[in-house]
């Protein structure tokens, strides 16, 4: 058993402190092996019946990007005319994506019919598939906030059309789409919770039964 030191322990809780959802990117280049680098960890990630399920699209051209950017425009607009009054004004002044900026894209998917694992895990929760891809999403956002990226999920879009317009497997469903870069400014504090649109919890709250 490998025993970590109490200063590791600090610097794990402070890099889970640190790691925000970043929409303010630089667009300076991430470099590739260091992308690589943080990439790997998603094979370190537990999954259910170890059937690895996460399947990682990179959106690098400009007519798969223009289209992701659409996508997420319109689902934003009609996101927002479900507000009105004082939360509908807030809500228009938010930065929700930094699509426009980020270096790195990623749309990240499970693969619901993988034969990896053999169903085992899955048969009565078949969710499980999708959260273990949510599990290795958050690897891969500590391990590259721990080399000062920034990550940002964008879920204000339209699944069914990304997936036409990137050309997707129908056996896959879109867990997360990733935006990648330095961001402008480091913070630990949520943005929502900068501008007043919700404050986190302080304490966590448990039932017992």
């Amino acid at each position: 058993m490998t025993e970590f030191t109490p200063d590791f322990r600090d610097d794990l809780t402070r890099l889970m402190t640190w790691r925000r959802d970043v929409r303010r990117f630089r667009q300076d280049p991430v470099d590739e092996a260091l992308l690589s680098e943080c990439l790997d960890t998603f094979l370190l990630a537990p999954s259910v019946g170890l059937s690895q399920p996460w399947r990682l699209v990179r959106v690098q051209s400009d007519a798969a990007r223009a289209a992701a950017l659409k996508n997420y425009q319109s689902a934003n607009a009609v996101a927002l005319s479900d507000y009105s009054d004082d939360r509908a004004a807030l809500y228009a002044r938010l930065k929700l994506s930094g699509m426009r900026e980020a270096p790195v894209q990623l749309a990240i998917y499970c693969d619901e019919a993988t034969p990896k694992g053999a169903g085992l895990g899955a048969a009565t929760m078949p969710e499980m598939r999708r959260y273990s891809v949510v599990g290795a999403v958050t690897q891969f956002w500590l391990a590259a906030r721990a080399q000062g990226l920034g990550v940002g999920w964008v879920s204000i879009l339209d699944p069914d059309q990304l997936n036409r317009d990137l050309d997707i497997p129908a056996d896959w469903s879109l867990v997360a789409y990733l935006c990648v870069g330095w961001p402008e400014a480091p913070s630990e504090t949520p943005e929502l919770a900068k501008v007043g649109w919700e404050d986190r919890d302080a304490q966590l709250e448990m039932q017992t039964r």
